[in-house]
C-alpha cells in the first residue's frame, strides 16, 4: 500500500509540477488538505490495458477531504482531456475531477471510444467479433477509481460521471453495459446518437445480438441519470452526426434523438414495471456547447 502512495504520488506530482499545480514531497504523509490543484497522471494498473497508458487530468479542490464526490468526466472526439478536466475545474465545485484520455492510438475510432469496444467491428457485430469483457474501454473504469481512491484515502463508495457529445454515447454506454458499475450520478449531454435499451433492435443501435440483450435493467434505471441537451442544439447537418435510416428514427438532431432516448427508455422501464429515476432537461438558448453543458451539469450534480 505504500508503494501505491509513493507511485501515485510521484505521477501526480511530477505532471502536477509541468502544469504548476502544487508540489508536494513524496516522502510526507498524504494529505488531501494540501492536494490542492490540477496535474495529471499515467494509469497502467489495469492488466488488459497494461500497454495502452491512460493519461489522467485531475483536479482537486482546496479543502477537498475523504469524503469529497468524484466525477469522472469524459472527452469529446477531441480527446483533449485536459480541456474537459479544466471546464470543470473553474468552476467551484467541491469535487474531484478526473479525465481519463482515451487516446486515438490505443483506443482508435468510434469503436473503441464511443461504442466501448464491445465489438471488434461495432457497426457489424458477431459472435465471432464480440471482445472479453475485460477487454472493453469501459471496464478500466472501476479499477481505475479504486485505484485512486484506495491511494488518497477517499472514502467514497461511488463516482458520479458526465459526458458530452461524443462523451456522451461513451457514458450512455457505460450505464447500459456496466449496470453493475459503482456509478451513482450520471448526466448524458448532447449525445450525437443512441444505442437504445431495445431488444428488437440490432446493435449498436439497440441491444439486439449484444452482451446485454437478456439483462434486467432494473438497476440501470434505477440509477439518477439526466438526460440534458440545448435547445437549439437541432441542426440535422451537424458535423459529426451520424444519419442513416436506422438512426434516423430517433430522430434528425441532437434535440430530437435525446426526447427520443428518454421517452422509449421510461416507456420500457415502465412496462417492466421498474422504478425510473431518469430526468430529461432542456438547456435554454443552448447550442451544442461543451462549457455550458459543463456548468448545467456541475450544478445539478452539485448543487
Amino acid at each position: 500500500m505504500k508503494n501505491g502512495l509513493v507511485y501515485l504520488l510521484y505521477f501526480f506530482f511530477f505532471s502536477a509540477c509541468v502544469e504548476k499545480a502544487p508540489i508536494i514531497n513524496s516522502d510526507d504523509q498524504l494529505d488531501l488538505s494540501r492536494l490542492n490543484g490540477s496535474g495529471s497522471f499515467v494509469y497502467t494498473g489495469y492488466a488488459p490495458f497494461k500497454e495502452k497508458p491512460i493519461t489522467v487530468y485531475f483536479y482537486i479542490p482546496p479543502g477537498a477531504n475523504a469524503k469529497t464526490p468524484i466525477l469522472f468526466a469524459f472527452h469529446g472526439t477531441e480527446r483533449i482531456g485536459s480541456a474537459t478536466r479544466n471546464a470543470f475545474q473553474n468552476l467551484g465545485k467541491n469535487c474531484i475531477v478526473l479525465v481519463p484520455e482515451f487516446s486515438e492510438n490505443d483506443f482508435p475510432g468510434g469503436d473503441a471510444y464511443n461504442l466501448g469496444n464491445v465489438f471488434v467491428d461495432g457497426d457489424n457485430p458477431s459472435a465471432a467479433s464480440l471482445n472479453k469483457e475485460e477487454e472493453w474501454t469501459f471496464s478500466v473504469l472501476d479499477p481505475m477509481f479504486e485505484y485512486v481512491k484506495s491511494s488518497i484515502q477517499s472514502q467514497v463508495l461511488t463516482y458520479d460521471i458526465f459526458g458530452h457529445s461524443a462523451g456522451a454515447q461513451f457514458a450512455q454506454r457505460f450505464l447500459l453495459f456496466k449496470p453493475q458499475s459503482k456509478i451513482k450520478n450520471a448526466v448524458i449531454s448532447a449525445a450525437g446518437w443512441y444505442t437504445m435499451v431495445d431488444s428488437s433492435l440490432r446493435f449498436p443501435y439497440g441491444i439486439k445480438d449484444s452482451p446485454v440483450q437478456n439483462y434486467s435493467f432494473q438497476t440501470l434505471f434505477s440509477k439518477n441519470v439526466f438526460i440534458i441537451v440545448g435547445e437549439n442544439d437541432n441542426n440535422p447537418n451537424a458535423a459529426d452526426l451520424r444519419r442513416n435510416d436506422i438512426v434516423d428514427m430517433q430522430g434528425i438532431n441532437r434535440l430530437t434523438r435525446a426526447n427520443y432516448f428518454y421517452l422509449q427508455s421510461r416507456n420500457t422501464c415502465l412496462n417492466q414495471g421498474f422504478a425510473f429515476n431518469w430526468k430529461y432537461q432542456i438547456m435554454k438558448n443552448v447550442g451544442h456547447d461543451n462549457a455550458v453543458a459543463s456548468i448545467y451539469a456541475s450544478n445539478l450534480l452539485y448543487p
